[in-house]
């Protein structure tokens, strides 16, 4: 899939832009006048609703907004837009990115969910010198042990996932959990750090255990659920999009919350609730780095977004709008599309757009710190409208979201 979108440029603009007086003052120029953005995610099987085709419509709305904004003044002659299909599988990932980075000549990749996805991309892009934006994948090791310079991490982590539904449930007094996740680095991380934030509230897992990714039958792991000694007051499930819908239809179809078996998500989009009906997760929190009923801000911009695609936005749709603005914004400080100049730019920068409230990318291992939300899911009773399946509960900040420090082991 190619999507372009072009930008009328007087000739005039361009020769400053390469000749060291560029629409910031940068002394660099834009490669063959144009820039590629490529959106690589998953098109058609279990994350294809959260992001999928629509991630790539919001981030042409960025291009369209940057044209809007800049006009002839823009940085780049033309502004293209590319897709692909990983399939949530690493080495499908690994050798889109090379085809992406090689022969279409993109300057960034952004999304990637699936965090074993978004590894094998990140090491491309070290390899190749290229931007990466994830926005789609939960894993700290893109801040961790495996970032590097060319990556950033923009959206949510599963340590901001943690700190806020595992830290909340646990102190609401659901002391005991049992948690089910996805085995692959995700869910692997998932557990890891659900098992450290439920501790530190005071609470225990009794036990966590791996299940098959993809997977359509949890039956093994409900059925033990009630059984566990001792009994399990919560059911922490790890999985997300098709994943988490199946498991929730099979949870309900078990009846283990009238066995005394609550339900907390780790990671949930509105998507999620809008295929399984809001009343199937009624009460569940979760925590959203973004939701669009929030406030005027974010349902006009929803409003637009559902005007092209029929749907309204989940966060990962957001976040890729304003990645993709953030990376245009950044080569438009610097006058040049060069990876190099791009990182400088993005490193430290303060983020406050439609997505990102009290943003910062955080230069020592580009993280963007911003402010999150504990949701819970309203039931169908209150539901005034089409997809207004949210009620924000209260905003984490930016802070208290995310690691408070970089990790140590993230040497860019």
């Amino acid at each position: 899939m190619r999507l372009k979108a072009f930008g009328g440029l007087a000739a005039a603009a361009m020769m400053a832009a390469g000749c060291g007086g560029g629409p910031a003052g940068g002394g660099g120029k834009i490669s063959d006048d144009k820039i590629v953005l490529a959106v690589l995610n998953d098109q058609s099987a279990i994350y294809a609703d959260l992001s999928g085709r629509n991630s790539v419509e919001a981030v042409k709305m960025a291009v369209a907004d940057f044209k809007a904004k800049y006009g002839d003044k823009a940085a780049a002659k033309e502004i293209e837009v590319v897709a692909a299909d990983h399939q949530n599988k690493p080495d499908v990932a690994n050798t889109k990115a090379q085809e992406l980075y090689d022969r279409q000549l993109a300057d960034v990749i952004l999304d990637v969910p699936t965090s074993s996805a978004a590894l094998a991309v990140a090491g491309v892009a070290k390899t190749k010198k290229k931007i990466f934006i994830d926005v789609g994948a939960a894993t700290t090791e893109l801040e961790g042990k495996q970032c590097n310079k060319y990556t950033f991490h923009y959206g949510y982590n599963s340590y901001m996932l943690a700190n806020g539904t595992g830290t909340a449930v646990t102190k609401g007094g659901a002391k005991n959990w049992y948690i089910v996740y996805p085995d692959y680095a995700f869910g692997q991380d998932m557990n890891k750090t659900f098992g450290a934030a439920i501790q530190a509230a005071g609470g225990k897992v009794v036990k966590s255990d791996p299940a098959p990714f993809p997977n359509d039958n949890f039956s093994t792991f409900l059925l033990k659920a009630p059984g566990l000694d001792p009994k399990p007051q919560v059911l922490g499930t790890m999985q997300a999009g098709g994943d988490l819908v199946n498991l929730v239809k099979q949870y309900n179809e078990y009846k283990l919350r009238d066995k005394g078996v609550s339900l907390a998500a780790g990671l949930m989009f509105l998507t999620d609730i809008h295929s399984l009906g809001p009343d199937a997760m009624a009460g569940t929190q979760f925590t959203d780095s973004w939701y669009w009923n929030n406030d005027a801000t974010n349902r006009a911009w929803a409003d637009k977004f559902q005007a092209k695609t029929g749907k309204r936005p989940t966060s990962v749709h957001a976040s890729n709008y304003s990645a993709a603005l953030q990376y245009l914004e950044a080569v438009q400080r610097g006058g040049t599309d060069k990876s190099d100049d791009v990182v400088k730019q993005l490193e430290g920068h303060k983020v406050d757009d439609v997505y990102s409230r009290n943003g910062t990318i955080r230069a020592a291992d580009h993280l963007l710190l911003h402010d999150v939300y504990l949701a819970e899911v309203k039931p169908k009773s209150e539901v005034k409208e089409p997809w207004d399946y949210e009620k924000i509960v209260k905003t984490i900040p930016a802070a208290e979201a995310f690691q408070p420090q970089p990790s140590p082991d993230c040497k860019l």
